[in-house]
């Protein structure tokens, strides 16, 4: 459901205090991959943070591909720390749907997963993905380390050229380092949510504009 006004980030005076504690636990393992949701993580692995509209569909896209690891589902970006899902729907915690990816970069590049990030959703509609709307929809990028700073400033580039070849607007997506912005865990029901229900619902959806970047590593 639309809006009537344009969702705006709270400020810290407006945000929600949260708590010092998760007031959930999380599931120790993924549904379909079998692994730890919250580690420990293998030696030499990578960990890379998404957000691109409702997590639901958007952890799916991200479970499916060879040689990703694990994926949760979580709450970043914003103010509020160990927030509940009611809250971030507020719009009062600042935080983003993620997903938290962890991969083999043996098997799968960061630029392979970036790829998928950007072909599956529309990047240049702000606080909003399709009829989903609200600042936790909003696209984000959080990486954890300089590499992968630099290869997905490379992406959103090159990304925006083909884009505005085809007619569509600026991306919108904020590209930030994941230090200082912490990835809080959703509920267990969120997690891996289109496994447990094979007709539930998804919102991502792409523009059709395939991405230059690692077009190698997806053939």
């Amino acid at each position: 459901m639309f809006l009537s006004r344009t969702p705006v980030l709270p400020t810290p005076e407006q945000a929600l205090k949260g708590r010092t504690t998760p007031e959930f636990a999380v599931p120790e393992r993924h549904t379909v991959l079998g692994t730890p949701l919250l580690g420990p993580y293998p030696e030499g692995f990578e960990v890379a943070d998404f957000g691109l509209g409702c997590f639901w569909g958007a952890e799916r896209k991200f479970w499916q591909v060879e040689g990703v690891w694990t994926t949760l589902v979580g709450y970043q970006g914003g103010l509020t720390p160990n927030p509940a899902y009611e809250e971030v729907c507020s719009g009062l915690t600042g935080h983003t749907e993620a997903v938290r990816v962890v991969f083999d970069p043996r098997k799968v590049t960061y630029a392979r997963l970036l790829k998928l990030f950007w072909e599956s959703h529309n990047p240049t509609q702000g606080f909003r993905q399709g009829n989903d709307v609200g600042t936790q929809y909003r696209s984000a990028i959080y990486t954890h380390s300089p590499a992968q700073a630099q290869v997905a400033d490379a992406s959103r580039a090159a990304y925006q050229q083909v884009l505005t070849g085809s007619g569509h607007g600026t991306i919108t997506t904020e590209i930030l380092p994941a230090e200082g912005r912490a990835f809080y865990p959703a509920e267990g029901y969120h997690q891996q949510y289109l496994d447990r229900n094979i007709n539930g619902y998804c919102g991502i959806g792409g523009t059709g504009v395939a991405c230059p970047i690692g077009v190698a590593e997806a053939d």
